[in-house]
């Protein structure tokens, strides 16, 4: 493991999960679920606590750190996270807060009273946590299986309340010996991690692949656009992992005569658009390989050497998937596309993605109703066995490779968050002004969603740009990605028969609507939004940059 100028052998790194397994086991109240919540960036601790939790049979929740205020406590909380660990950067997020974790099982891993804790521990072993060798005797943890919970990942659903996706120690491991024989991990392969670690990408398709491999990782805290070259010669990096809207980020710095003056040979992730892939491919001299498949591991798409442009690709071996209607669970007739690669009939082409075979979804942690939403239309109790619906929306083509198209009603992904629209309608339900909020996706023209609200107003209310801005910083549990891009401001909302928000309707029109619109544009800086009216220029100039990146059609579904 490589981080700044710290590297440690595979030895090392193995005792040192074996001091923290032990710690584990001694911290660990009696009776408690063996979960541990971390709240880190991409610091050597991570994966030092990630090979503890596997050492001891434990699981780790990735403790997103871009929630705020209640709802980040709410998902310590639903974890059962008996452990916490984080660091000093973020011990801001946890003040004030009523936390469910008592302070002597709050650990800081860059204070020095944590480095004093592990010192009794440092003789360890792989072996010991479970074998009851710790200095303290405490009861030994139970040895793990492939059956074993390992991590516990947050993902945003229909209900609006992150739910925390199961993935076993079984589970994991496959799909790292899958991604390590898919790209050919040699021992002498350095995989960089720049997504952040609390989400599966970096875990799931980064660490993973990496351990199955025998390959070294190196870590950088933060995504850095500017860092990412430099990084990757410094590290002798090999293959990373990314979201659609990183590589925009790595495509706008400014281009160098040495842009291909590095040991690169992979990227893997989402996302990433066949517009910007190829201009990647060409600046950079590294092929983007996309996938898809979430930390749920319902269902899975792999690339093949022959998957054409804009489509992500077929079914992984083993998997039956289709594209069918929401209601009737009737498989929809395939895309037909003209030499251009337009959709001619998404009307009757698009629908939801559903595995119909055995998945590797192990369900929601204390989300009973949740598991079940996800599988309806199961037809074995057996776990694994039945529909998996994705909730993602995708066409078929004619030669049978699946095409993203978006989102269902009540998801949107932001930067590579997923998000819930009925959380931030809840947020934004304060504003007094407004006598009523929808929110939606609208698609971004590079990659993901972005957000618009539409604010009902009160009898001679007049939005007011700088209050607005006001009340979304004075929000503590507003997400860093959950403010909006977009707000339109009408009447009143468009309602169906049966007197519901029509979403449908607000989506398909989105900013081209004939309301007044108020945005933040693309270049607003990182300090807050500021809200300008969303003229006809911008509208031709947003338009275009669709059109620059082939997503033009995804405003029409």
């Amino acid at each position: 493991m490589k981080y700044g100028e710290l590297s440690l052998t595979h030895h090392e790194l193995a005792a040192g999960a074996a001091a923290r397994a032990a710690l584990l086991v001694e911290l660990l109240p009696r009776g408690a679920e063996p979960h541990i919540g971390v709240l880190l960036d991409n610091v050597p601790e991570y994966p030092l606590w990630l090979s503890a939790a596997a050492l001891a049979g434990a699981a780790v929740a990735g403790i997103n750190p871009t929630r705020r205020g209640p709802e980040l406590v709410r998902d310590i909380a639903h974890t059962d996270c008996a452990l916490l660990i984080t660091e000093r950067a973020h011990l801001p997020l946890l003040a004030g807060q009523a936390l469910p974790v008592p302070p002597g099982r709050i650990l800081v891993v860059d204070d020095p009273a944590y480095r004093a804790l592990l010192t009794p521990y440092e003789d360890a072993r792989p072996g010991d946590a479970h074998l009851g060798r710790t200095p303290r005797g405490r009861a030994p943890a139970a040895a793990p299986t492939p059956a074993s919970r390992m991590l516990l990942y947050f993902t945003s659903g229909s209900t609006g309340t992150p739910k925390a996706a199961i993935c076993t120690q079984g589970r994991l491991a496959a799909a790292g010996h899958a991604l390590a024989g898919y790209f050919g991990v040699r021992r002498d392969d350095v995989h960089y991690l720049c997504m952040p670690m609390f989400h599966g990408n970096a875990v799931l398709a980064g660490w993973a692949p990496a351990l199955a491999g025998g390959a070294a990782v190196a870590l950088r805290r933060r995504f850095s656009a500017s860092a990412f070259l430099p990084d990757v010669r410094r590290y002798g990096a090999t293959y990373f992992t990314y979201v659609g809207r990183a590589v925009q980020y790595l495509l706008a710095t400014p281009p160098g005569p040495d842009d291909r003056d590095h040991p690169l040979r992979a990227g893997f992730g989402t996302e990433a658009g066949t517009v910007d892939a190829v201009r990647f491919a060409d600046r950079f001299g590294v092929r983007l390989t996309e996938g898809y498949g979430s930390s749920e591991g319902g269902a899975a798409l792999r690339r093949a050497p022959d998957t054409p442009p804009g489509a992500i690709g077929t079914a992984a071996p083993g998997e039956d998937l289709a594209v069918v209607d929401p209601e009737t669970g009737a498989e929809l007739p395939r895309a037909r596309l003209d030499a251009a690669g337009r959709l001619l009939n998404g009307a009757e082409a698009i629908g939801e993605l559903v595995n119909r075979g055995r998945s590797s979804f192990e369900g929601y942690w204390r989300n009973p109703e949740a598991t079940a939403a996800r599988t309806r239309g199961r037809t074995s109790a057996q776990a694994g066995a039945g529909w998996y619906w994705t909730g993602d929306l995708f066409f078929r083509d004619a030669e049978g490779f699946f095409h993203f198209a978006g989102r269902t009603d009540d998801r949107l992904r932001v930067d590579s968050e997923n998000l819930a629209a009925t959380m931030i309608e809840n947020i934004l339900a304060r504003y007094a002004p407004a006598t009523g909020v929808a929110v939606h996706a609208v698609p971004d023209p590079v990659a993901g969603d972005q957000v618009m609200a539409t604010l009902a107003l009160r009898d001679g209310a007049v939005f007011d740009p700088d209050d607005f801005v006001a009340f979304l910083a004075a929000q503590p549990d507003l997400g860093t990605k959950m403010a909006p891009r977009f707000v339109r401001t009408v009447a009143a909302l468009p309602v169906t028969a049966t007197h519901k928000v029509h979403r449908a309707a607000l989506r398909r029109t989105g900013f081209r609507c004939p309301e007044p619109v108020w945005w933040s544009p693309l270049d607003a800086g990182p300090a807050g939004r500021a809200y300008r009216p969303f003229g006809e220029a911008d509208r031709a100039a947003l338009l275009a940059h669709y059109a620059d990146h082939d997503r033009a059609h995804l405003l029409e579904r």
